[in-house]
């Protein structure tokens, strides 16, 4: 969530800033004249507290002495309408505020490169060579086919379209992947943590996922008793990564300073209803319905988190230069930006069966957007601060047996084991 106190003094600036992230102006427009007679009614509101407070004192006083009241009585009543109905006033607009503001994305950082989609992204840096191969590569799941490592249409038989099931091999490398993962990320001074795979609707709102995606959400309906006074509804869901239960783990919290920055990571199945592309992206276990990920979470201090999101760039690269797996940063530009994210560096993974890179990782800087949904802070001279946020695939487990699959393939359709994974299986 932006800002609101930064979008009244600079709206300009950041209605130029959205406007590049797809947000109409009309919205925006919309968002600040709410904004503006927000705030205008608020101190108008204050202003008639004020003197009913003033005045309250003054009729005890008058009462005390014997002296006449009527007049004052009067006012009080008056005046206490006047607060009755701009309290009604306040009530609407903040409804339409929070409407407004919650579906607004954050504002992109400067680094950030002007772009409508993923074709204006740009590439930052390769890390190792594509192997070159006497042969032409199949692609993985012709690889998972023949060496039974996955069977789809048991998937499909147990769920429906998009689910799979892994056999043999197949599973026993995607458990040595998590454990690999966890390790190393443990190594790099992240705490695992382990955490529930549902959450309530104010978790996802605290990580930006609620309102706005609640059509890609898993939902479930809460066995609980429906709060008609809640701010939000009873309902649970599923969660779409583990970013929301680490990060969620400090709602509502202020975090002495000395304790930052807080590194987490945790492995958890992970669900999603996205539809993806037709064909490449919804055959084999690209873009499933439910996947595992080992996920990195930190928080920190404003100065810290520009250092910590490259740290975590190298944790998850780690990983995959010691699986042998050709990869690539992408800065992403501010039209293939997630909603919550300031700047997203993403990690791609070079397949020789579909002969280009594809995301594996997206490590993101969200800044204090999450931090101010979720109410995320630290205390600095007394004074309460929101933290930084940040959040990264290390790594997307699936993808990443698909990249080993097709990166160490045989000419016989065999799949070697990298020296790293051995000691894990």
């Amino acid at each position: 969530m932006i800002d609101n106190k930064l979008l009244l003094q600079n709206f300009e600036e950041i209605k130029e800033k959205l406007q590049i992230r797809g947000v109409a102006v009309s919205t925006l427009e919309q968002l600040y004249k709410v904004s503006t007679d927000y705030k205008a009614l608020k101190q108008e509101l204050e202003e008639y507290q004020a003197f009913q407070n003033r005045a309250s004192k003054l009729f005890a006083e008058y009462k005390q002495k014997g002296e006449d009241t009527t007049s004052l009585k009067q006012d009080l009543e008056e005046n206490k309408q006047k607060i009755s109905q701009k309290e009604e006033e306040l009530n609407f607009l903040t409804k339409q505020l929070s409407k407004l503001s919650h579906s607004i994305p954050n504002l992109p950082d400067s680094i950030t490169p002007i772009g409508k989609d993923e074709s204006d992204n740009v590439e930052i840096k390769k890390i190792l060579t594509p192997r070159i191969f006497n042969f032409t590569p199949k692609e993985h799941w012709e690889l998972a086919t023949k060496n039974g490592w996955i069977d789809f249409e048991a998937g499909v038989k147990l769920a429906k379209s998009r689910f799979s099931v892994l056999r043999k091999m197949g599973a026993k490398i995607n458990r040595a992947l998590i454990n690999m993962m966890l390790d190393y990320n443990q190594k790099a001074g992240f705490e695992m943590v382990a955490t529930p795979v549902i959450v309530n609707a104010e978790m996802l709102f605290g990580t930006g996922q609620l309102p706005k995606f609640e059509e890609d959400m898993f939902k479930i309906t809460s066995p609980l008793e429906e709060d008609v006074n809640a701010t939000f509804s009873n309902d649970l869901y599923l969660i779409s990564t583990s970013e929301i239960t680490l990060t969620n783990l400090y709602n509502d919290t202020i975090i002495p300073k000395e304790e930052l920055p807080i590194r987490l990571t945790a492995h958890t199945p992970c669900f999603r209803k996205e539809a993806g592309s037709a064909g490449r992206d919804t055959r084999g276990i690209i873009r499933q319905h439910q996947f595992d990920k080992v996920e990195l979470v930190a928080i920190t201090t404003p100065e810290q988190s520009e250092e910590m999101q490259q740290d975590m760039l190298q944790a998850a690269s780690h990983i995959l230069k010691d699986l042998e797996l050709p990869h690539r940063f992408m800065q992403l530009c501010s039209g293939d930006l997630g909603f919550s994210a300031s700047n997203t560096v993403d990690i791609e993974v070079w397949l020789p069966g579909q002969n280009c890179y594809r995301e594996i990782s997206s490590v993101s800087n969200t800044r204090d957007f999450q931090a101010r949904r979720a109410k995320i802070r630290y205390k600095e001279n007394k004074k309460n601060m929101l933290v930084h946020t940040l959040n990264g695939s290390a790594l997307a487990v699936g993808r990443t047996l698909v990249a080993l699959m097709e990166n160490h393939q045989q000419e016989d359709g065999t799949i070697n084991i990298p020296k790293a994974l051995e000691r894990y299986l």
